[in-house]
């Protein structure tokens, strides 16, 4: 495992009570299980929301590198 940078945006960011955080993983589904950990009213967030790998959608099992920023991003409503 290492570090990885996760970016919560809106709904994301509201149940996790933080913006920005760093979390142990070295695949999606790791790091989807460390949110959900650490933060337990991120659950329906995380069923619904796409995921940003340094700024390329990624899902399933994903390989995170070092370093790397996932940003969580809520369905957004509006235009």
């Amino acid at each position: 495992m290492h570090d990885v940078t996760v970016r919560y945006w809106a709904a994301a960011q509201a149940a996790a009570g933080t913006h920005e955080e760093t979390l142990a993983a070295t695949d999606l589904a790791q790091l989807r299980d460390a949110a959900r950990q650490a933060h337990p009213a991120l659950e329906p967030v995380l069923a619904l929301a796409s995921f940003l790998l340094d700024g390329r959608r990624v899902e399933g099992t994903a390989h995170l590198p070092e370093g790397s920023v996932v940003e969580v991003l809520p369905p957004f409503a509006g235009g």
